[in-house]
């Protein structure tokens, strides 16, 4: 007997004799219905869905092969949000969870999205893939590299679909463009820039203040070192610190710097030099607020990321964008879905637009319909085994660059990059920089690609003693 569980296993498995699809190009709705649990929606549950969360739980819920089932936040205000959110979409039901291990093994659930703070990306994709969910993980993938390597190999143990959600890899126009791009369009490519402003105000000196009756902070520290609550910690201002988040750089660096390698298809670079601080207040923020990372690679190609998060200042005529430099013009991609190309006296010699309205700055959902593309290609890759646009492998090259970055800022030197496997050459105190601190009995394990004993299913609250993996 077919189940509806067992058909979305043997999908992602796969099978040289079935392909899996839905209505799309070559399948007709006739021969899509006769396909076994082809109609069934893909049940799955969101993982973090305050702000961000929230808003891709909703665009989740608003596919017709899909239905949000599950909801798990430390917040129990983020919660109740996103449930509101979620009624207004489809009337479907919704269970609640504070601890992601709990939802975990609700077996009803074929995937998750994954949008907490950068500490937990990792963690919980990882206890996902092991509890035979499917995973659609917000950038960055990882908080250090050793944890985006993990990943992959974990991934494919667990065999597990896992796409990262760097969602312009699945806009119209920019796949448009990088094609373009590959073409030739405007020769050889040997820079590449890219950038995001932004005029983020200050987040104070911090108090330890008791924790809110509706915050769960052991659970929401999670995999980090315990510190006491404070009050300018959540829920957004996390991003500005190392024990729990990546900067400016990984918040929103990844996706413009993941257009650029996309485009010059790269991989790993050479040497890698940063350059910034903290400048424009004296609070808490530990990350900087003004940054520019340059990326040396083989065969005379190079590129950069500037990112100014408290001085708005457009580049190129928008806030966030990647321009691409070649020996016959140049390709701007902006944070719509669009692109212009140039000639060498810069005339526009070709300019694809869209009717779609982004906000490149809204932080929680700034192309929703675009978004919808995405997504749609991570439910086919479960469905009928399609190519992901951005399956972890190649999330993890995009993330590492700027992790990199972060690294060579903090260390206050250039590093170099071993450009086969993007390791940190000859630099053992950079390299500390490579894995990351955790609270003691929460640590990922790149030996066997798993969690330690918190993770388990057997006993999912055990402590030290216990011995089960």
């Amino acid at each position: 007997m077919v189940t509806r569980r067992n058909f979305i296993k043997r999908a992602v498995v796969g099978s040289a004799a079935l392909s899996f699809g839905g209505v799309l190009e070559g399948f007709s709705a006739k021969s899509y219905n006769n396909i076994v649990g082809a109609n069934e929606r893909i049940k799955v549950g969101a993982i973090g869905v305050n702000s961000r969360g929230r808003a891709l739980a909703c665009n989740f819920a608003k596919q017709e092969n899909c239905e949000v089932i599950a909801l798990c936040d430390v917040d129990s205000r983020a919660l109740q949000k996103c449930k509101e959110a979620l009624l207004k979409v489809k009337d479907d039901k919704v269970k609640e969870y504070k601890d992601l291990r709990v939802m975990l093994e609700n077996k009803n659930i074929d995937a998750v999205l994954i949008a907490t703070p950068d500490h937990w990306h990792a963690p919980a994709a990882l206890l996902a893939a092991k509890a035979g969910k499917h995973v659609y993980l917000e950038k960055p993938c990882s908080h250090s590299p050793e944890e985006g390597e993990i990943l992959i190999k974990g991934a494919r143990k667990y065999n597990c679909v896992m796409q990262m959600g760097n969602q312009r890899r699945s806009w119209p126009n920019v796949v448009e463009a990088i094609q373009e791009l590959k073409n030739g369009i405007i020769g050889n490519v040997y820079y590449g820039k890219s950038w995001y402003t932004n005029n983020r105000p200050s987040i104070g000196v911090g108090k330890e203040v008791p924790v809110p009756e509706w915050l769960d902070w052991d659970l929401w520290q999670g995999p980090a070192p315990r510190v006491a609550f404070k009050d300018n910690i959540h829920p957004y201002n996390w991003h500005w610190f190392w024990r729990w988040g990546t900067g400016e750089a990984l918040n929103n660096g990844t996706h413009m710097v993941d257009i650029l390698r996309w485009g010059m298809e790269l991989d790993y670079p050479t040497m890698v030099t940063s350059v910034g601080g903290r400048f424009r207040y004296k609070d808490d923020w530990e990350t900087p607020d003004t940054q520019v990372i340059s990326y040396e690679f083989g065969e005379g190609k190079m590129m950069t990321w500037e990112g100014r998060s408290c001085n708005s200042q457009n580049i190129e005529g928008s806030s966030v964008g990647a321009m691409f430099y070649g020996d016959n013009g140049s390709l701007l991609i902006t944070g719509s879905n669009a692109y212009t190309v140039y000639d060498l006296k810069n005339k526009v010699v070709k300019d694809v637009q869209s009717n779609i309205a982004i906000d490149p700055r809204n932080l929680m959902n700034p192309a929703e319909q675009l978004d919808a593309l995405h997504i749609q290609n991570f439910f086919n890759a479960i469905r009928k085994s399609e190519p992901l646009h951005s399956d972890i492998a190649s999330g993890h090259k995009s993330t590492l660059l700027v992790q990199l970055g972060n690294i060579a800022q903090r260390v206050g030197r250039s590093l170099n990059i071993d450009n086969q496997n993007g390791r940190i050459m000859y630099d053992n105190e950079a390299m500390k920089y490579w894995s990351r601190s955790y609270e003691p009995g929460w640590e990922m394990k790149p030996s066997t690609y798993h969690i330690t004993h918190w993770g388990c299913q057997a006993a999912i609250y055990c402590k030290a003693s216990c011995n089960n993996d």
